[in-house]
């Protein structure tokens, strides 16, 4: 289904997914199985599923990754040169080479670009297009996130160079001496990102030269939904939460 603005254009919404091929805390972990679907195949279905999403791409450097999204139905119109697959590789720089690739061989530019991490797998039902829909609902805004109430609040938190130099508090609040001895209820409520979803307007990377930009929407889900897989440890703990939960998934 595609959305119709106002002057009767079709309004493109590209979800891409970033998957490069060197991990080294869960080799292969794109596209090991995740209770018998390749893990990578989780986010390609989430945008299947969206009834705003026009279009799914997968950024990646690996044929092996390439050929599993192929089957699942995702576009690979290109490789990922190897220069922006490295550990200390940008979303920025890989979103940026995708858009000038579609905008110089198609002539192709989304109005917005959904985010969706394959190593973020947890997805409620409904909660990717209840998240589009927001920022449609919002044309202000630059980008929205998912985040959900941090574990441990950063007011408790200090910066310290070694053992024998004086530390400092990460952050305090005006008016207050010391922010760290409050009881945590009486501190500010804090969040923070799950990596499971964004959507950014195009020109916030194109012209802003920014992932978010200024105004940032959140969406706030509870925390058993915040899970990202770097080990085996965090591989199985999604296995569960996608199956105790009204989740994205294959029906197998």
């Amino acid at each position: 289904m595609k959305i119709q603005k106002q002057v009767n254009k079709v309004l493109e919404i590209l979800a891409i997914i970033p998957a490069r091929g060197g991990s080294k805390g869960l080799p292969g972990k794109n596209i090991r199985l995740l209770t018998g679907h390749p893990l990578i195949a989780y986010s390609i279905l989430a945008a299947q599923q969206s009834k705003y999403i026009t279009r799914t791409i997968v950024s990646t450097d690996d044929e092996n990754i390439a050929a599993v999204s192929k089957q699942y139905g995702a576009e690979l119109p290109f490789i990922r040169p190897s220069a922006i697959a490295q550990d200390l590789s940008t979303d920025f720089e890989v979103f940026t080479h995708a858009l000038e690739w579609l905008q110089e061989n198609e002539n192709y530019i989304p109005d917005y670009i959904v985010q969706l991490r394959p190593t973020s797998p947890v997805r409620l039902n409904g909660m990717i297009d209840q998240c589009i829909n927001k920022m449609l609902q919002h044309p202000e805004a630059d980008s929205l996130r998912i985040i959900t109430e941090a574990p441990v609040t950063p007011y408790k938190m200090w910066l310290a160079a070694d053992n024998d130099t004086a530390m400092r508090p990460l952050l305090t609040l005006d008016g207050v001496t010391e922010s760290y001895n409050m009881p945590r209820q009486n501190l500010p409520k804090v969040y923070w990102q799950t990596g499971t979803l964004d959507i950014i307007k195009t020109n916030v990377i194109t012209e802003m030269k920014m992932m978010s930009g200024k105004m940032i929407l959140p969406h706030i889900v509870p925390s058993y939904l915040a899970v990202d897989i770097d080990d085996l440890k965090s591989f199985e703990q999604a296995a569960e939460v996608i199956a105790q939960y009204d989740c994205i998934k294959f029906e197998n």
